[in-house]
């Protein structure tokens, strides 16, 4: 099954629910799994998981955290190409393109994009979407 990280960034804790859900599907799907903060660790680290899932809400004008998420991800996806890759994320406004944009830099990087897309939740998830998180975190274990 191999080594599977959850990786997230959260201002208000709603996206920080949804990476606990995510850590706790693969861990129950029974992954080897980590759940890290952004700022605590590498993208080198984060490069030598088997597969990975991202978590950011949506900032600003609907973009990635400019503080720690954006250049993380800028130095990691032109190193992504054959990774397996799972994106999540909450919002208050707009309609998701935060997600679009990010969806299609992991699929330019050459990365295999988990379940199809990201999954995203206005404001705090509720019972239905942690349970999807969980779900997330399932396709996590078995990429």
């Amino acid at each position: 099954m191999g080594k599977k990280a959850v990786v997230y960034w959260s201002l208000t804790g709603n996206t920080e629910q949804m990476a606990n859900a995510v850590f706790e599907g693969a861990k129950e799907a029974g992954a080897d799994v980590v759940l890290l903060k952004f700022s605590d660790t590498s993208v080198d680290d984060v490069l030598g998981f088997d597969a990975v899932a991202l978590g950011c809400p949506a900032m600003g004008n609907e973009v990635l955290e400019e503080g720690d998420v954006e250049p993380f991800f800028t130095e990691m996806e032109g190193k992504i190409d054959g990774k397996k890759i799972a994106l999540f994320g909450s919002y208050d406004w707009g309609d998701g393109e935060w997600m679009r944009e990010w969806e299609k830099r992991v699929s330019a990087g050459g990365a295999t994009l988990l379940s199809g897309e990201g999954l995203i939740v206005n404001n705090e998830p509720d019972e239905f979407a942690l349970g999807e998180c969980k779900k997330l975190g399932q396709a996590l274990a078995s990429a």
